[in-house]
């Protein structure tokens, strides 16, 4: 059985490929990054080294020759998940009109995080530099703050909201879960729905409660 993941200490792999990689060496990794990037997303970070062997067709050696760490496997598989991230927020702060732009981000990220388990548990990981995970999830998350600045500024976002809540959103969107993947992304922008309606800035709406840190990240103030 594969030991418990740990993330720390891990930096993603960059550097190119060898040229000498033979076309058939080159197949091998590309099944196993297919088989890792479906079964991380449908069961999470916790999925064994062998069953993803197994999944791509190769052997257990094949795998670790390539990928000598699972830390390793799960940096490459997830570099365009962050992405994706990333694209999700600029698309957001690029809107002129701030609220809506905060608006999208909770829906696509919602929806991004719905779709992929093992995403969400690095994201959210108790070792925010695995994977590089500190620039990227910092950069996402202080762009979203900056953006939730200026919807606060027109508004339609509550003054008592804090980045943490963000935190707090994706650790209950983690936990939808459905009989197939289209049902889960629907139920999860139900959930996306219900969350901006308890975002947005009401006369009558009661203050909340003081914010709780809901995941170990680097110090930073709040919204």
């Amino acid at each position: 059985m594969d030991a418990p993941v740990r993330l720390a200490k891990v930096r993603p792999v960059t550097a190119p490929l060898p040229h000498s990689l033979r076309s058939d060496a080159l197949d091998n990794r590309e099944r196993v990054l297919d088989a890792a990037r479906a079964l991380f997303a449908a069961e999470g970070l916790n999925v064994s080294m062998r069953e993803i062997a197994r999944r791509a067709g190769v052997g257990p050696a094949t795998l670790y020759r390539r990928f000598p760490t699972k830390q390793m496997l799960v940096t490459e598989v997830f570099t365009e998940e962050m992405r994706a991230c990333h694209a999700i927020v600029e698309e957001g702060r690029a809107d002129p009109d701030p609220w809506r732009g905060f608006c999208l981000v909770i829906e696509r990220l919602c929806e991004l995080h719905a779709s992929n388990r093992g995403f969400t548990e690095a994201f959210m990981s108790t070792f925010p530099d695995a994977m590089d995970f500190a620039a990227g999830r910092e950069h996402a998350l202080n762009s979203i703050a900056e953006l939730a600045h200026r919807a606060k500024d027109t508004g339609h976002l509550r003054h008592d909201f804090v980045l943490d809540d963000l935190i707090l959103m994706l650790m209950a969107n983690r936990g939808v879960r459905a009989t197939s993947m289209a049902t889960q992304v629907t139920a999860s922008r139900r959930f996306a729905a219900l969350m901006i309606r308890a975002f947005r800035a009401l006369p009558e709406g009661s203050p909340l409660l003081p914010a709780a840190r809901s995941a170990p990240a680097e110090p930073r103030e709040n919204v």
